[in-house]
């Protein structure tokens, strides 16, 4: 199975900095209809080195980096933990590009998780209670009951965040912006120590 790939990216267009270009990417592939385009693959490893990935929606971005949500007492959240270093890519298949970052993660602050809890969905608020993410549990009515339990906990009222779920920043030291060509000479420009490099590809 093979695709043949098509565009460009060049030193002359690409923005003067990784956050410009990653928002005008951004803003094409929510344009394209590229789907769930703040999906993004989120590569950890242990302390030990052992690797792990899962896809994550990003939560925001800006100079400091981009931001993600997850229980702290996940796999995720005990590699980074252990190793607090991480890479994210983004698949935007449909338009021949991906968006490959990597650098040092630190927690968000608690104001800044509770802010964005307050905006989830309800169901969604009440499943990070439910959820002991990343464990093992004997079957599907052990997670049914303790979504029950945290309805009546909570009953009508504000659904506060739990203490063991809250945001992640990662602060790229590289981000790449990868767009597929012809041949699979693909373009490659890296943001990396305040310039821009070109890789092979």
């Amino acid at each position: 199975m093979r695709t043949e790939y098509s565009g460009e990216l060049t030193e002359e267009s690409i923005a003067d900095n990784w956050l410009v270009q990653f928002a005008t990417w951004f803003a094409d592939a929510v344009e394209a209809g590229v789907e769930e385009p703040n999906a993004m693959l989120l590569a950890t490893a242990s302390a030990d080195g052992r690797p792990s990935a899962r896809t994550v929606l990003l939560k925001g971005y800006d100079q400091r980096g981009f931001t993600f949500f997850t229980n702290y007492d996940s796999r995720k959240g005990h590699d980074l933990a252990g190793n607090p270093r991480a890479t994210l890519v983004f698949p935007w298949y449909p338009l021949h590009r991906q968006v490959i970052v990597s650098g040092a993660v630190q927690k968000v602050p608690r104001e800044e998780t509770e802010e964005y809890f307050a905006v989830r969905p309800r169901g969604a608020q009440l499943g990070a209670w439910a959820s002991p993410q990343s464990t093992v549990i004997g079957a599907r009515a052990d997670l049914e009951g303790w979504l029950a339990a945290a309805e009546r906990r909570f009953g009508d009222g504000p659904v506060e965040a739990p203490p063991h779920w809250g945001g992640f920043r990662v602060a790229p030291d590289e981000v790449e912006f990868w767009q597929g060509r012809a041949s699979r000479l693909h373009d490659r420009l890296r943001f990396s120590g305040g310039k821009l490099e070109r890789l092979a590809p």
